[in-house]
């Protein structure tokens, strides 16, 4: 346990910082199970839509750090491939 008031700071931040990336992974993974779930309907509308707002979500996820950006270009490439083969 923190035991100094900066240590206790640091490890309030923490937590926030937690909460937040935790919230932002948790939707993009929505998001992503959305475009895979309309790619299997194959229904192409719902599923272009989808794309956007999964790909705006990657984006901001790999800008803020929450996960590397070739591992969201990875995510963003095989969806557009998986949505453009309908």
């Amino acid at each position: 346990m923190a035991n100094h008031p900066q240590a206790e700071k640091r490890n309030r931040q923490r937590i926030d910082r937690q909460t937040l990336n935790r919230h932002f992974r948790a939707t993009m993974r929505t998001y992503i199970k959305r475009v895979r779930a309309a790619v299997d309907a194959a229904d192409k509308g719902a599923a272009g839509e989808a794309l956007s707002t999964a790909i705006k979500m990657l984006d901001r996820c790999a800008q803020k750090g929450i996960i590397p950006k070739p591992r969201a270009a990875r995510h963003v490439s095989r969806l557009t491939k998986a949505v453009n083969a309908l």
